[in-house]
């Protein structure tokens, strides 16, 4: 079945510089933002949460600092980043607040998705953010990303972000209104395609070479995001961005490309989680934190009475019941030292404990597999 946006409760949308900035006055297209804010507006309006991922800030940047040559070294774009970064969160909280919605800036490296403890740390944030109703716009951190590290592009940013919310749907609006047998720009025979069932060699070679330059950028890096989001359970299109309200054209059916989510993908990561990890240690658990888990609730502090082993937050552990046996397995919120402490009180009590609030949960039922 073809996806539609409007029954999508968590949505990312990624958006490219060419549609944030005016390139000739190297200015915001405001009135084009204010068109995406009521998109967003209307969104929220019927209970979907909204993440933006949205480039521009070295384009803002650019013609104040004098730097107009084709292409720029990485520590000019870094520079530029700096400039720019403030101007486009400034844009897109103006945008935001005309339409009574709160921004919040992220700037994120790829190291942030691939690290345990940032990756939950950047989740926690962002779940906490979309559940005080803000609209986070998330960038990747181009002052201190390097060439090695960086995604090069926002398409994939975007798909890591999906990933990581566990989002329905990942919007790429672009330039074109989807994948094509061919470059529709240099084929005339190029074949729209309208949905994408699985990523086969076919398909992707459909994404042809990357453009020349710094970025790899292009129809290509828009397959990588597919797959990733695919993988995750996702689905994504890839729509035209440069009209007036895209998302409510690609709602009332504007021409896409939907790419389906793998069946059964969102269970990859509880794959992992289960077979693939070595647990560094284990959490005993009361008869009754037992029964919640085994009807899907997250692990409390309040029920963990033993705890064993030495690990990090975000490492693996066992959790077992009051008899000693395996329950499942999860990924920690606390280190070993911290969860010892916290072990058999209340969430509201762990920041007198600690001295730092954390998370409520010991193990989040997202971070979970039980059998």
């Amino acid at each position: 079945m073809i996806p539609s946006l409007g029954a999508a409760q968590r949505v990312v949308v990624k958006i490219g510089s060419a549609l944030v900035v005016d390139q000739k006055h190297a200015a915001p297209r405001t009135a084009w933002l204010d068109s995406v804010a009521a998109d967003i507006q209307a969104l929220r309006d019927r209970g979907a949460e909204v993440i933006v991922v949205s480039s521009g800030a070295i384009a803002l940047a650019r013609r104040s600092l004098g730097l107009m040559q084709k292409r720029l070294r990485l520590e000019e774009q870094q520079a530029a980043a700096a400039v720019g970064q403030i101007r486009l969160a400034q844009a897109w909280s103006q945008a935001l607040s005309a339409r009574g919605l709160t921004a919040a800036q992220l700037l994120l490296t790829l190291d942030d998705t691939e690290d345990r403890r940032r990756y939950l740390n950047a989740r926690e944030t962002l779940k906490t953010l979309l559940s005080l109703r803000c609209v986070p716009v998330i960038n990747e951190n181009d002052t201190v990303a390097t060439a090695e590290i960086r995604f090069g592009d926002n398409d994939r940013l975007a798909a890591r972000v999906a990933e990581m919310v566990h989002a329905d749907q990942l919007i790429l609006l672009s330039d074109i209104d989807g994948l094509y047998s061919a470059d529709p720009r240099r084929d005339r025979g190029a074949v729209h395609i309208p949905v994408v069932e699985a990523l086969t060699a076919e398909i992707e070679a459909m994404g042809g070479e990357p453009p020349p330059g710094y970025s790899s950028g292009g129809m290509r890096t828009k397959l990588v995001a597919a797959r990733i989001a695919s993988h995750a359970g996702c689905a994504m299109a890839i729509a035209l961005g440069d009209v007036e309200r895209p998302l409510q054209a690609l709602e009332r059916g504007g021409r896409c490309t939907w790419f389906l989510p793998v069946p059964e993908g969102r269970t990859a990561r509880k794959r992992w989680i289960a077979g693939s990890l070595s647990a560094l240690g284990t959490l005993t658990v009361d008869a009754g934190a037992a029964r919640a888990l085994a009807n899907g609730r997250s692990l409390l502090p309040a029920g963990v009475h033993g705890v064993e082993g030495v690990f990090e937050r975000g490492d693996p552990v066992t959790i077992a019941g009051p008899d000693g046996v395996a329950l499942g397995r999860g990924l920690s919120a606390y280190a070993s030292s911290d969860a010892e402490r916290i072990a058999g009180h209340r969430s509201d009590q762990i920041e007198a404990i600690l001295g730092w609030r954390g998370r409520d949960e010991m193990v989040h039922r997202d971070d979970l597999v039980l059998g």
